[in-house]
Formats: structure tokens, C-alpha cells, sequence
């Protein structure tokens, strides 16, 4: 695992080589145990900060070739990249070390753009061909690796995180107000698009090239890998027990693939189904004490301390854990927003980093069960919907739009009803209009309401769910479950992957995650949806794979999804300071938003009426991220977060 950084331009800039090391020395986090430069005249500028895990003595970065015409820079991990070698070295290509980088190369080498599609594993990486002037990047098909760019069409600048194209003097901070919607109700971006104007992801399964010596230059992305869609009309020919049978192989092997390493490896081990298995798993491959490490909180309902420490003691792990104070959880957490370089989802990122920095005192390398909800439809809101969605069907039949219309309103403004009842029946069909984005979006993803975000914003129009929608419809024609798992293994998932990628190199670890081996991502896909969701049983074919190497009250406990007590925190008197930053007239907020709708929404969660705490979540995170990146306030909340070269 690494940080890479670079340039490449079309106008000579003076003082290139210093922007460089900026850019490369901003990601030391990710790579504290070396760092290389790499300049091809005025044109191109590689920088590579390296976590050392494969050959350790040999693996400097920026690595060349045999005649030193291709150069590339690379983060990640290709786990089958020793199989591949045999057949590049038959075809003349020789090797100075055993890193899987030079097979990056050599493999480029020999099959130019297409070499993308041998590769199993995580990765982000860069080559430039000094020979034909031209820049050829990747991203791994799940999105577990990061790759921010910015392009105005002279200069295109890459690296691993946000912060490091922010040292290059010639990007600047800016927001970009078109992705305010669904940072207030999703918490993230879900297409190319991030929170700063002019910076993008190349998204994941996809590759870039710059040809520099084109008249025109402009970038060439093109995607390379896609989630199989199921074929319309046809039956799976495995019975129930060979599709369970082969989940349990393919588990195995992805996990084995995985232990590739020269330093100590350990497991996130969060108590549920996912991480035991991988441990247990670890466990059975290994000769070794394997480590697992939890995190939990003094508020014991919203901890899985007992449930990890019960895992661990039935497969024999040595297993550390921590518990995590308000006190620590927040004052923390300005630091990790600059780490994430955008407004943080969710809580939970703040738990990884927690357990991220506990796991780093014992090992370099971390497995985690990131994954296998969206592959085997382990949320409870996959089940609801597919409940919802007939009686939502009856429900429009039956009763005329304006009768549903007054019974909404009535839902919302009876206060006769108590405020825990209007709730519930807000997330019901009678509570809700009978579209997606209504009945499934707003119900189950979204923070602030398609329209709060209207009235926050002053713009009627504002819609936080375009991009989850635009790939909901590219699978119209498949079944609903399957519709569900594409959108999130697009969105939601990306981002959960950019959050574990982000909290795990903050502490210079890194963090694998075997269920998203892209051939076991395509077998998910094929598997029967009744062996997916049976009954209220998710992710029933995995159970039935790996029962009998967890403790039963692992196998059969309900899902908590790494809970967070900040429900319980923003309800304290003693949050008052926090809340009332939101109401700062210098801050971000009131550049951006209706102070007023804030204000008031404030007024109605501290009186009680409602519980805002996700919508505050929202609202504190693009507060804190406006000041550390885009006011110069950034001392109010951290003193010794580094400049990034951004006006004070």
C-alpha cells in the first residue's frame, strides 16, 4: 500500500521538481517507510510514497523498465501477479525484483491496455511512456484503491488523496456548490464528481491515457470490467447445495490469495458474520497467532465488543480491542475529515480509524469483511423494499393521489400523533410518495429530504439522487434485488471502500478485503436472488457456506452495522458548543445554505420535537470541511493540520 502523486504538462513550470516532492511528502502518511522522483524533462513528474509489504528491500518506486522507456508508480496489491510472471519472462522480460509492480510493467509492456484485465487485486497505479509521450492510468474494478485527478487541458495532475493535487499551485480549493444535494443527503459523491470544482475520481474499472503528442490532447477514459447482469429468462442450472458448496471455495481461495505478504498481517473483527469468517479463515491458512482487533464504546447497546471477543475466543485469535469516549470521537474527528478530504459519511469512520490506529501497533497489513452485504444482500433495507414494494403498488391503485396527498400532510403536522409515531409512519407507505427516490431513497439513504434540500438551498430542482438513480436504471430490465445491490456496489459501496482506504492509511496500514475479489464479485452476481435474501434470512447462501466455522451467536445475532452512540451524544447539554458552530455566519454553511432552515432545524432537535442527528451529522462535516480547506479557518478546529499550501 502507497501514495502516488504526479503531473504531467503541457506548459513548462518553474520550480516543477519542488511541486513535486509537495505533492509526494503530503501523502507520507500512506508511505513513511520510503519515497522516489521521477522527472522526464519538462513534461512529466511521478512522486511514490511506499509502505514496504512485498519484497521489502527491493520494491523503490518510480520503477522503470528493462531500457527505462516506461516508468510507473503503483498503490495496491496484485495477489496473483506471481502466476503471471512465468509467462512474461517466456516472453523475454526480465525481472530485478519480486514486487508486483514490475509485473505492472512488464505486462504493460507486452499487451499495452488490455494487461488491466489479468490483474486480481487492489489497485490504482500510473505509467508514462517517455518513448511515446503519453500517460496510461488505472483503477481497480471495485473502487478499492483512490485515484483523484485534475485536468484543465495543459495540466493533468494525479494522486492517491485530494490533498496532495491541492499542493500543486496551480489547482486551487474550490467548492462545488452542483454536489451540495448529495453531500446533504447521501454524505458523498456517487459519480466522477468531488466536493472540489475541477477534481474527479477516475471511477473504478476504468482506464485513462494522455497522449501528449496528439494535437489537441484530451483524456481517453474507457471502462474495462462491469458487474455481470443476470440473463433475462434464464435459470441458474446449480441446485442450492452446489451454489453454497461453491461460495464456500471461492471464499477460501480469495482469503488465501490474500495472505500474500513479508510483513504481519491481522483482521478488523467487528463481531458479525463477515469479519469472523475471515478470521477463522486466517486462522485454519496460517501457522501463526493470528491478531483481531475491535472497537467498541462505554454505551453498551451500541457496542460489539462482546460479540468480537466471543468470536475470538471460539477460533482461537489473539485479539486486542479499544473503547472509544465522545471526548476522543470528536475531537478527532477535524483531523479525519482532512484525512477523508471531503465532509465524512458516516460515524463509523471514525471507529476505523480508532481500531486503524490500535491495529497498527501489531501489524502492517489488516483483512476486512468489507463487501459482503452488497454482494449477498445483507441490509435489512434490501428486505423492506421488496416488502414495500406491492403494497406500495396496491396502495396507488386503490386510493386516489390527492387522498394520499392529505394523508401525508396529516402524518407530518398532527400533533396529536407523538413525534416516535410520526416517525414510523413517515417511513411508511402512507408517509411517503410511491416513487424510488421517495419510498427508497429518502426512506433508507438520505439525511436531509429531497425536499429540505430544496428549501436548504433555495432551489426547488435540487436532486440528491441523479446519480444513484442514473445507475438504477442502467439495470431496468433485471430484477429488483438485483437493481438494489448494482446501485450500491456503484455508490454506496464505493464510498465505504474510499472510507476504509482513507482511515487505514491515516494510521500507514493496509487494509485488504477478500469478498471483493472481482471473480467472486461476478459469481455473486450469477447466485439465485431466493439464495441471496430467504425470507428475512440476508445473505442466506453465505450463512449456509461458513456456518460451521463461527460461534452459532455470531451466525444468528442481528445486524448492528458498526453503530455509533452520536444519537445519545447530541442529545447532552454538553453538545451545545459543537451545535452551536453550526450557526457560525463566517463558516461555510452560511455562504452556502438558508441559515434560517438551519436555525430552526436546530431549535426543533434540541427542543426534542425531532431528532436531527443525521442531518447534524451532515451539517457538522461540511462545516468542518469548508474551514480546513476552502475558509482558512482551519486552526478553530486543529492547530497543527499541515497547510496544504491554502490561504490562512
Amino acid at each position: 500500500m502507497c501514495g502516488i502523486a504526479g503531473f504531467v504538462t503541457l506548459k513548462p513550470l518553474h520550480g516543477s521538481a519542488s511541486v513535486l516532492r509537495r505533492m509526494t511528502e503530503a501523502l507520507q502518511h500512506r508511505g513513511p517507510d520510503d519515497s522516489g522522483y521521477y522527472a522526464d524533462g519538462d513534461r512529466a513528474f511521478l512522486g511514490h510514497r511506499r509502505l514496504s509489504i512485498i519484497d521489502l528491500s527491493r520494491g523503490h518506486q518510480p520503477m522503470s523498465n528493462e531500457d527505462g522507456t516506461k516508468w510507473a508508480i503503483y498503490n495496491g496489491e496484485i495477489f496473483n501477479h506471481a502466476s503471471l510472471r512465468p509467462d512474461l519472462e517466456r516472453a523475454g522480460h526480465r525481472y530485478a525484483t519480486d514486487c508486483d509492480t514490475e509485473t505492472i510493467l512488464h505486462a504493460y509492456e507486452q499487451h499495452g491496455a488490455r494487461s488491466v484485465e489479468l490483474y486480481r487485486g487492489m489497485f490504482a497505479y500510473a505509467i508514462w511512456d517517455s518513448a511515446r509521450q503519453t500517460l496510461f492510468c488505472v483503477r481497480d474494478r471495485l473502487g478499492i484503491k483512490p485515484f483523484y485527478y485534475y485536468w484543465d487541458g495543459t495540466l493533468f495532475a494525479f494522486a492517491s488523496e485530494i490533498k496532495a493535487l491541492l499542493e500543486h499551485p496551480s489547482i486551487p480549493a474550490r467548492l462545488d456548490p452542483v454536489q451540495l444535494p448529495e453531500c446533504l443527503s447521501l454524505g458523498f459523491t456517487t459519480g466522477d464528481q468531488t466536493m472540489f470544482a475541477g477534481i474527479r475520481k477516475l471511477m473504478p474499472g476504468h482506464t485513462l491515457t494522455l497522449d501528449t503528442r496528439a494535437e489537441r490532447p484530451s483524456l481517453q477514459i474507457e471502462s474495462y470490467w462491469n458487474v455481470p447482469a443476470p440473463e433475462p429468462g434464464r435459470r441458474p442450472k446449480l441446485a442450492a447445495k452446489e451454489w453454497i458448496r461453491e461460495t464456500r471455495r471461492r471464499i477460501e481461495e480469495t482469503v488465501r490469495m490474500r495472505l500474500m505478504s513479508d510483513v504481519p498481517l491481522g483482521m478488523f473483527l467487528s463481531g458479525g458474520v463477515d469479519s469472523t469468517v475471515m478470521a477463522a479463515l486466517m486462522r485454519r491458512m496460517t501457522s501463526g497467532p493470528v491478531k483481531t482487533f475491535a472497537v467498541g464504546y462505554a454505551e453498551r447497546q451500541y457496542s460489539e465488543l462482546g460479540y468480537a471477543a466471543a468470536g475470538a475466543r471460539a477460533i482461537g485469535t489473539e485479539h486486542h480491542e479499544i473503547t472509544l469516549s465522545r471526548d476522543e470521537f470528536f475531537h478527532e474527528l477535524p483531523r479525519l475529515v482532512w484525512h477523508e478530504d471531503e465532509p465524512i459519511a458516516w460515524p463509523s469512520s471514525v471507529s476505523l480509524y480508532f481500531v486503524s490506529r490500535l491495529a497498527s501497533q501489531h501489524v502492517k497489513v489488516v483483512l476486512s469483511g468489507e463487501g459482503s452485504d452488497e454482494l449477498f444482500a445483507g441490509y435489512h433495507r434490501y428486505r423492506w423494499n421488496l416488502l414495500n414494494q406491492p403494497w406500495a403498488n396496491a396502495y396507488r391503485c386503490g386510493v386516489p393521489a390527492f387522498v394520499r396527498s392529505k394523508i401525508r400532510a396529516a402524518i407530518e403536522t398532527n400533533n396529536l400523533l407523538s413525534s416516535t409515531l410520526r416517525r414510523k409512519l413517515g417511513h411508511s407507505i402512507l408517509g411517503r410518495e410511491l416513487t424510488t427516490e421517495s419510498l427508497y431513497l429518502d426512506n433508507f439513504y438520505g439525511a436531509f429530504s429531497q425536499s429540505e434540500i430544496g428549501a436548504l438551498l433555495g432551489a426547488s430542482d435540487a436532486s440528491p439522487y441523479a446519480g444513484y438513480m442514473d445507475y438504477w436504471n442502467r439495470r431496468g430490465d433485471s430484477p429488483l434485488l438485483h437493481r438494489m445491490l448494482y446501485a450500491d456496489q456503484k455508490t454506496y459501496l464505493v464510498e465505504l471502500l474510499m472510507k476504509q482506504d482513507q482511515m487505514s492509511m491515516a494510521c500507514s496500514i493496509e487494509s485488504r478485503v477478500p469478498f471483493l475479489d472481482h471473480t467472486l464479485v461476478e459469481f455473486a452476481a450469477r447466485i439465485p436472488d431466493e439464495l441471496k435474501l430467504h425470507g428475512s434470512t440476508g445473505k442466506y447462501v453465505l450463512r449456509q457456506a461458513v456456518g460451521d466455522l463461527i460461534p452459532a451467536e455470531v451466525l444468528t445475532r442481528t445486524k448492528m452495522g458498526f453503530p455509533t452512540p452520536l444519537r445519545a451524544w447530541l442529545s447532552q447539554p454538553s453538545a451545545a458548543p459543537l451545535l452551536k458552530t453550526l450557526s457560525d455566519h463566517d463558516g461555510l454553511l452560511a455562504s452556502v445554505l438558508d441559515m434560517r432552515q438551519v436555525e430552526a432545524l436546530l431549535a426543533r432537535h434540541t427542543s426534542g420535537s425531532v431528532d436531527a442527528t443525521d442531518r447534524i451529522w451532515r451539517l457538522l462535516n461540511l462545516q468542518i470541511w469548508g474551514d480546513l480547506f476552502l475558509t482558512g479557518r482551519r486552526d478553530r478546529w486543529m492547530a497543527d493540520v499541515p497547510s496544504l499550501g491554502l490561504p490562512a
